[in-house]
């Protein structure tokens, strides 16, 4: 067995909350213009700008960011910001998430953002949202699509009893 990977703190968190609120709004242009275009396309001599109201930009924020850090965490349990930053988001048994966890972690994050804050005051490094999903945020370099964190790296060549 290895030993436990180490349990990413605030700032390390934080930073890469940034890097993802980027992406995310990034995303949210692109659909934006997207739209735009679409809106172009289908009537260029009538076209006119679309001014979005503040509900429906948030809801389109809320949706790609929902849809962003599900997808992420349960398949690779990074996102863009914690590949950046080596952070993995994995159960309490160091396994992969699963969707309807990130899922559910998502939608917390998106609603209840401020539930990072309590990895500060944690003696594990775990914020509401992981306690309520049961995971974790780990330090985690390697490129392994999201593998089991702790058990052994298996030889890459099999041994001599193996080939026999």
């Amino acid at each position: 067995m290895t030993s436990q990977p180490g349990r990413a703190g605030l700032v390390t968190r934080s930073l890469a909350a940034t890097v993802d609120v980027t992406v995310i709004a990034a995303v949210v242009v692109l659909v934006y213009l997207a739209a735009v275009a679409a809106r172009f396309a289908w009537s260029p001599l009538t076209f006119r700008w679309p001014a979005p109201s503040a509900p429906v930009s948030s809801a389109v924020f809320v949706g790609v960011a929902t849809a962003y850090l599900t997808v992420a965490w349960a398949r690779t349990g990074r996102t863009r910001g914690g590949s950046l930053l080596g952070l993995r988001v994995v159960s309490a048994r160091l396994g992969p998430l699963g969707w309807w966890r990130a899922a559910v972690r998502a939608v917390a994050y998106v609603v209840f953002p401020v539930g990072l804050l309590w990895t500060a005051v944690s003696p594990t490094r775990r914020s509401v949202q992981d306690v309520l999903v049961r995971s974790v945020v780990v330090y985690d370099w390697r490129r392994d699509g999201g593998a089991r964190l702790g058990v052994a790296e298996q030889p890459s060549t099999p041994s001599p009893a193996e080939r026999i």
